[in-house]
């Protein structure tokens, strides 16, 4: 009697998912329907049972809004797993919507997962990471670095022997990668991004104007009116604390006192991609100087960063098509080409 495999069982009723598991945002990717969940990583749950109460959107919502009773945390801190409960709820949340979306019942599938994690995360945080998945109903976990991802979600020719010069800029962590043959072959993780140009900014406001401001209205802030060189002054009105009475406060605030707020994190994350350059070898910096770099990530949308990398290297730079989404994009990419998931994935794990 010949049986039935039953990963393959499993197959047939289950979407295979790609996702980019960030410190600020997590991406879902369908098989078959591209793009289904872009949500804050955030979840709010009782302090006492630890029931989660929101996830994402909602979550996010409740920063610095909640009770006692409640807590809004996110379970991600640098690009790796901080509060492993709370990853997995997500993880859980995000696989069942997906399936539920689908008209399946929830407890047959059991997809298989390919996620995008940070390139320089020790292997007990790529464990936690596959663990996560796996406890969230997944049935393989696969681990690909989010340079190579990002790489493949841009269109780029990773197998090619020829150097690709990746910049990626995400919540947590900011990932300076020169791949070539489908692998990392000079890569550098620093843990200054999105979430560091934030509170950039709340400690300007702060010292600047004793105005106390919450994340949310930083993040707003950086996207709105952030920039990374000079340019046409651009002006935001924000509302805060005042730290001298307590009571609330408005402020305007110009693109050029933001620019100065951020100067010290976008001088690090340009200083760490020279750095890099500097340690690359002679034949792939020729193909670099050729193609360029490619900058993705939330990060790369900052006004002028680009330009910024490209006065400090000498270099042309260019941002991807989309660059938010590119990793998750990669992360599909992977999940529709068998031999490339397997020459570049950097862990497995099975239940």
């Amino acid at each position: 009697m010949r049986f039935f495999p039953v990963d393959k069982f499993f197959g047939l009723f289950s979407h295979d998912v790609g996702i980019d598991l960030g410190t600020a945002y997590t991406l879902v990717w369908v098989k078959g329907k591209g793009i289904v969940i872009r949500e804050p990583s955030v979840i709010a749950r009782n302090k006492k049972t630890k029931e989660v109460l929101a996830i994402g959107s909602s979550a996010k919502k409740m920063l610095g809004r909640t009770p006692a009773s409640i807590e809004t945390i996110r379970p991600l801190k640098d690009g790796v797993i901080a509060d492993f409960d709370a990853a997995e709820a997500m993880l859980s949340f995000y696989i069942k919507k997906v399936h539920e979306s689908g008209g399946y019942l929830p407890k047959i599938p059991r997809p298989k997962v390919v996620i995008g994690i940070p390139s320089g995360v020790t292997e007990v945080e790529r464990r936690a990471v596959a663990d996560a998945a796996l406890d969230a109903g997944a049935r393989e976990a696969h681990l690909i670095e989010e340079p190579t991802a990002a790489a493949i979600g841009a269109g780029l020719p990773v197998k090619s022997p020829e150097g690709i010069f990746v910049v990626d800029i995400g919540g947590g962590t900011s990932e300076i990668a020169i791949i070539s043959m489908g692998g990392i072959v000079l890569g550098r993780s620093i843990r200054i991004a999105g979430d560091e140009m934030d509170e950039a900014i709340i400690s300007y406001v702060r010292l600047k104007y004793s105005l106390l401001l919450g994340q949310p209205t930083a993040e707003s802030v950086k996207i709105g009116i952030g920039s990374a060189v000079s340019g046409k002054d651009r002006f935001m009105v924000v509302r805060g604390r005042d730290l001298e009475n307590g009571l609330p406060k408005s402020l305007k605030l110009s693109s050029g006192e933001i620019r100065e707020a951020l100067a010290t994190i976008v001088q690090e994350i340009v200083a760490s991609i020279v750095d890099t350059i500097g340690e690359t070898p002679p034949e792939l910096v020729s193909d670099i100087m050729e193609k360029g770099i490619v900058m993705a990530g939330g990060g790369s949308l900052l006004v002028g960063i680009d330009r910024a990398v490209c006065e400090a290297t000498k270099m042309p730079v260019w941002v991807a098509e989309d660059p938010l989404t590119c990793v998750v994009r990669g992360c599909g990419k992977v999940l529709e080409d068998p031999g490339l998931l397997k020459k570049i994935r950097v862990s497995r794990g099975l239940r």
